[in-house]
């Protein structure tokens, strides 16, 4: 009997043991202590930014700790690297030289994120779904982590499913966590002040304002020339204080841009390269030091087109195009093509516009037009002149017949599918084969038992 009280048991503890998974999440403890090998600064949390509700880059950010938070670390000369999935190398962040972390956590955010205004520093370069990033001191890295499934990184992101890619402090791994909230300390990061002692924080300003729009290669004045920026929060933008950076040297700007509206800066004491052999870069630098946003313009300006953003593609990256309708001040507007002058057409294959034949020089028969871009006539395709038999139909992109397929609902029954999570099978197949062995386990550990009351019952009955 003691074997048997035994035997279920163990039968017990591995059918919970296999159900549990179903019932429970799985909790991960909080760690007691980081871990050794994790560097004194070092990336925590990861979030490339998603669409919610039509809103672009939503949670994107890269979120900095270090272990000791008793004294101030200089970031001079601190960089933040980013490696797209071509392989691609760029510098997202570069911290000024009198810049310092006081605090546990640094949270930088992408500037054109809806919650831009609650990070330390932001940067204009938005993370992809396949990606890495460089912590660097000093030239050296000192920290890094990779995204894109291959060569040791870890899982790519998902739209479908937003995570954040978190460090678990014990192991020193990441990994990927649906409910995360990054932690903004507005007085962990300070730019030292020039007068006085000590180090203060320093208040920005123009964080959200971004590039939308610039005209370089202007048709007759320099004069044309225009930068103009974009307010997509519900609050203005003071910007005094705050500085274009083009070409090494720094121009200051001045004014107030309303909610979502457009403000239009036109260069004073210096003019845009019309058509930069090599990309053109411009910079918006909030009083703080810190990039606010950045544009780079290419090589292929055309005389009379803006470079204007138009939009973002699914993963919440921006689209830029060259327009030939110019919008300052205004919404941009994407015209692909040069219009023409009176009597002339757009060719799409050249982009140039040609000369249009005149209908009254040629008078086409009937069954034929006119191309105006020709001066030919061409026949005009129609469907009219062909017929079908019953039970067929005329394709019109084709113009031949068809047999029409007739399909009776009654000869296909509707047979309802039914759908079982699969784990669930599983777990009750264990459960059973585990029960089944444990029939066959007791049958033959009381085998005789069960033949003394075999006989009993038996010779009860004659």
């Amino acid at each position: 009997m003691k074997k048997l009280i035994i035997f279920l048991g163990v039968v017990c503890g591995v059918s919970l043991g296999v159900l549990a998974p179903l019932c429970h999440a799985e909790e991960i403890p909080e760690p007691e202590e980081i871990n050794a090998e994790i560097p004194e600064l070092y990336i925590k949390a990861i979030n490339p930014g998603y669409t919610v509700d039509g809103k672009s880059n939503v949670g994107e950010m890269i979120e900095i700790a270090r272990k000791n938070a008793d004294t101030s670390i200089s970031l001079a000369g601190a960089t933040i690297g980013y490696t797209n999935s071509s392989g691609n190398y760029t510098v997202l962040v570069e911290f000024p030289e009198d810049s310092w972390f006081i605090g546990e956590t640094l949270l930088l955010r992408l500037a054109s994120s809806p919650e831009s205004e609650l990070a330390a520093v932001n940067y204009t370069k938005t993370l992809a779904f396949k990606a890495g990033i460089e912590l660097m001191m000093g030239g050296e890295v000192i920290d890094e982590v990779c995204w894109t499934s291959k060569d040791g990184c870890y899982k790519e992101f998902k739209s479908a499913n937003p995570t954040t890619l978190v460090r678990n402090l014990e192991t020193g791994e990441f990994e990927h966590v649906l409910e995360y909230e990054p932690d903004y300390d507005s007085e962990s990061y300070y730019v030292e002040v020039i007068e006085g002692e000590g180090y203060g924080a320093i208040e920005s300003q123009c964080r959200g304002l971004q590039f939308s729009e610039i005209l370089s290669y202007y048709e007759t004045l320099r004069s044309e020339q225009f930068i103009e920026f974009y307010n997509p929060k519900p609050e203005q933008i003071l910007l005094d204080g705050c500085k274009l950076k083009y070409k090494n040297k720094y121009y200051a700007l001045n004014g107030i841009v309303r909610p979502e509206e457009y403000f239009v800066y036109y260069p004073e004491g210096f003019s845009l390269t019309k058509n930069p052999t090599n990309s053109n870069t411009l910079e918006l630098v909030d009083t703080d030091g810190a990039v606010v946003d950045k544009l780079v313009y290419p090589n292929g300006q055309r005389k009379g087109t803006a470079y204007a953003l138009i939009g973002y593609d699914k993963s919440g990256s921006e689209i830029w195009r060259t327009t030939y309708a110019p919008t300052p001040g205004t919404a941009n507007n994407y015209q692909e093509f040069r219009t023409c002058e009176a009597g002339k057409a757009i060719n799409e294959a050249t982009g140039n516009c040609v000369k249009i034949a005149s209908i009254k020089e040629k008078i086409c028969k009937e069954g034929y037009y006119l191309n105006i871009l020709t001066g030919r006539c061409n026949k005009i395709k129609t469907t009219a002149e062909k017929t079908c038999k019953e039970g067929y139909y005329l394709n019109p992109e084709t113009n031949r017949c068809r047999k029409i397929k007739e399909n009776k609902g009654a000869e296909y029954s509707l047979e309802p599918e039914n759908y079982e999570e699969k784990s669930s099978f599983v777990a009750l197949y264990a459960v059973l084969l585990v029960m089944g062995l444990g029939i066959v386990y007791l049958v033959y550990e009381f085998r005789h038992e069960i033949a003394k009351l075999w006989r009993k019952v038996c010779r009860r009955d004659r």
